[in-house]
């Protein structure tokens, strides 16, 4: 991925209030406005242009979604204004100049709708998956990479939705092998525990094969919920008294990955130790931090 520069405008002058999302070079538009505020967002003239919307549920633990498209957004959702009460936020996706047509919003509709059932991140309104509507060679190529923006812009405004930390096989090759000659290792020999992880495009993923603990033993919030959301979504399985990972994972930090890999809260710099070695995460952080001083 090239860089991106992507232009945020508080239209109310709060963190929490109504915003733009722009991308330099990208025609698409994102408006974000909360329930209480709807009103207000509806009268702007991108919400009256075609695109997909999203309403999303304030809620921390797997929120309820409802995914939609129409030719004239704001219309649509006045009438889920009157029958959906669990919404709290509106994401309205259009196109500069309203370029976008019926058949391009349809295909969006039922891209993202795929997106959100392979991320399992939350429960979707949807009663009927959408089909992907006929569109030419080219205007399908256009769609993807419309998509491509939305996904990657989405993270950015706080909604994780779309997105999924599970990682794919990885082919290594001599350009990326630079990214992945570190391999760190967590052990806990009581439990027969014995986890690797990689940095990987700037995120702490642990490798597909390791152990974790059988149960979380720590307090029940935080990483404990990280723990269970694994479980449920199959990426931690049983295997005898421990718990595998089917699929490659990436977490946030090295602690988050170390907390759910011996089921209670650590400190994962410290945890995790070059393989092989007594070296730690923070050792060899801070050798390449004096390299680049």
């Amino acid at each position: 991925m090239s860089p991106l520069t992507l232009e945020l405008h508080f239209i109310d002058g709060l963190a929490d209030g109504m915003l733009t999302a722009e991308v330099f070079g990208w025609t698409g538009h994102i408006l974000v406005t909360p329930r209480t505020r709807i009103s207000e967002a509806l009268k702007r003239e991108e919400s009256n242009f075609t695109g997909v919307y999203i309403l999303i549920e304030d809620q921390e633990e797997v929120p309820k979604i409802y995914i939609g498209e129409s030719e004239v957004v704001a219309s649509r959702i006045k009438k889920h204004d009157t029958k959906k009460d669990w919404w709290t936020k509106a994401i309205i996706i259009t196109s500069e100049a309203n370029k976008l047509h019926k058949a391009h919003v349809q295909y969006l509709e039922a891209r993202l709708v795929e997106e959100a059932k392979s991320a399992k991140n939350s429960c979707l309104e949807n009663h009927t998956h959408p089909t992907l509507p006929s569109l030419t060679e080219a205007s399908r190529a256009n769609m993807e990479n419309f998509i491509e923006k939305i996904l990657l812009v989405l993270p950015a405004l706080r909604v994780d939705l779309f997105t999924t930390k599970a990682k794919p096989e990885k082919i290594i090759d001599s350009y990326s092998a630079a990214d992945n000659d570190q391999t760190f290792e967590l052990t806990l020999k009581k439990e027969g525990i014995i986890a690797t992880a990689k940095i990987e495009d700037g995120e702490f993923v642990v490798q597909k094969g390791s152990l974790a603990r059988g149960e979380f033993i720590g307090d029940h919030k935080g990483y404990f919920k990280s723990y269970v959301k694994l479980v449920e979504k199959g990426i931690l399985v049983e295997h005898g008294k421990q718990k595998i990972f089917t699929q490659s994972y990436a977490f946030s930090s090295t602690s988050a990955a170390g907390a759910v890999c011996k089921g209670r809260p650590v400190a994962g710099p410290v945890a995790w130790k070059i393989k092989g070695t007594k070296k730690t995460y923070r050792d060899w952080e801070a050798e390449n931090l004096a390299k680049d001083s």
